[in-house]
């Protein structure tokens, strides 16, 4: 072989090397990033008021589990969910948008047909979550306890969470029924189960760690523990309401303490598997799905004794209580700021910061969440763009409303002059009548020197004022723009 061809094969063996080198550290890149991606669990309780935890100032509910998550991991205090309402903050939770965007404006009702076409209402196919964003990386997944994203549970007819990336789910509709105590009405995989003795709290942490034990343990998991607590029609185990009988006003109160507790003895349990299971490199998220009910609003609310704390409204208000909820975020096995901190978080940043965490691709479509990595890593976390909700069917005044930094600016909608009367959906029959409507009577508070928003303060800021105001309007038309409007298909015969 002359000089000239073996320094040809030599280049060619040289860049051949090279290659199989580059492919040899893309592969280990990938097996190291996998190995190093979180198990995520979203821990969700329903109607849980901002002071219902001991570590959130409740005098007397014992919640010792929670306590230590939040002492040893990240207490949120000013910490959001999507709506202040069920079905809307589900569907903003997993999807990381605003609910309004994916057309769920108010609760979903159980299906019959009605004018404002509210019985079409469902988490729509086109919808990209959680668990799907996180599939596309080799994670495995799970659902238990309540759904309530769809007018149509578990029929062929809507998309049931299987469709939205669950691998193995067991839920119910809406609330446990005929009570949290004996509930059955709960589906798993499609099949009905029929009645399960025990309360719902524990079920679904059994079945949670039910399914861990069959899981593949090669891969990274995401779990979605959603409670019915403490969610009417409330039931508690009789030790607990025993327990607290002599320190509540009366029966149905203690009953209200014991459901909570029972929750955090649902999550003890949890915590307790991942410990003797050796499961590290987890995840957990804490919160609830909005405020808390309002005694008696409505016929069967006889125990709802939830606590707002020092907020102001209760659930279904657009003022803090409605929305405002307990945060925690707790990283086992993993090193990470720990403390209180009132960085503006919403339910809405799980899907981007989840995603972020796990190495996936985000989905293809305006998103209203913010990664919030950088709070775990260091304790710093700045929202770019604000929180704006539009509760069409609150019960109080000012239905629109959106945080930015300190501050909060909430406006009434009126039409012609008119209040706008409350709204459960939005559809083809009334869109037009929205668009046209105004926001007015403006009010301002600055949330960090007044959590109960008790001042307002648009006339002693009025530069901060004009500014909250003028993004205001701009975010909520460009919400409104962005809204799913209700459309019922002619039928065919």
């Amino acid at each position: 072989m002359n000089m000239k061809s073996f320094i040809y094969v030599l280049c060619i063996m040289i860049c051949f090397s090279c290659k199989v080198e580059k492919k040899q550290n893309t592969v280990a890149e990938a097996v190291q990033s996998q190995s190093e991606q979180p198990n995520i669990i979203v821990l969700l309780c329903d109607d849980l008021g901002y002071g219902d935890l001991s570590s959130f100032g409740h005098p007397i509910i014992e919640t010792k589990n929670l306590d230590k998550l939040a002492e040893t991991g990240i207490k949120l205090t000013d910490f959001y969910a999507t709506a202040p309402v069920c079905s809307s903050s589900r569907a903003g939770l997993l999807t990381g948008r605003s609910p309004n965007r994916a057309g769920i404006y108010d609760f979903i009702p159980g299906y019959k047909k009605s004018e404002d076409n509210r019985d079409l209402v469902h988490l729509r196919a086109e919808e990209v979550t959680i668990p799907q964003v996180l599939k596309s990386v080799g994670y495995e997944t799970c659902l238990v306890g309540k759904w309530h994203c769809s007018s149509q549970f578990n029929s062929d007819a809507q998309p049931q969470p299987n469709d939205f990336g669950f691998d193995y789910w067991m839920a119910t509709h809406n609330n446990a029924a005929p009570s949290h105590k004996n509930p059955r009405n709960f589906v798993r995989n499609g099949e009905k189960v029929g009645e399960i003795e025990g309360f719902s709290s524990q079920i679904i942490v059994d079945e949670a760690m039910s399914w861990l034990d069959k899981r593949d343990t090669d891969k990274p998991f995401f779990l979605e523990v959603a409670f019915h607590e403490p969610h009417e029609p409330i039931a508690s185990p009789e030790d607990l309401v025993q327990k607290y009988l002599p320190k509540a006003k009366n029966l149905e109160e203690a009953e209200y303490f014991a459901n909570v507790e029972n929750v955090d003895l649902a999550v003890g349990r949890l915590l307790e598997y991942f410990e003797t299971h050796n499961i590290t490199n987890t995840l957990i998220v804490f919160s609830s799905d909005n405020g808390p009910e309002t005694f008696m609003r409505y016929e069967r609310a006889k125990k709802s004794y939830g606590r707002p704390g020092p907020l102001k409204g209760m659930k279904l208000c657009t003022n803090e209580a409605g929305f405002r909820v307990p945060g925690i975020v707790k990283w086992i096995g993993k090193d990470t700021y720990s403390g209180t901190t009132n960085a503006v978080v919403s339910a809405l940043d799980f899907l981007p910061t989840f995603a972020e965490l796990a190495g996936a691709e985000l989905p293809d479509r305006v998103l209203d969440g913010e990664s919030f990595v950088s709070l775990l890593k260091s304790g710093n976390f700045e929202r770019e763009k604000p929180l704006t909700w539009a509760f069409y069917d609150a019960i109080n005044d000012r239905r629109v409303a959106m945080r930015k930094g300190d501050y909060k600016i909430m406006a009434r909608i009126e039409l012609d002059g008119e209040t706008l009367p409350n709204i459960h959906n939005l559809y083809d029959g009334n869109i037009d009548e929205l668009k046209r409507a105004e926001l007015t009577d403006f009010v301002l508070f600055n949330l960090k020197n007044d959590i109960a928003e008790s001042e307002d303060i648009s006339a002693q800021k009025p530069e901060i004022f004009k500014t909250m105001k003028t993004e205001f309007e701009s975010e909520y038309k460009a919400l409104l723009d962005g809204s799913h409007v209700w459309v019922r298909q002619e039928e065919t015969n």
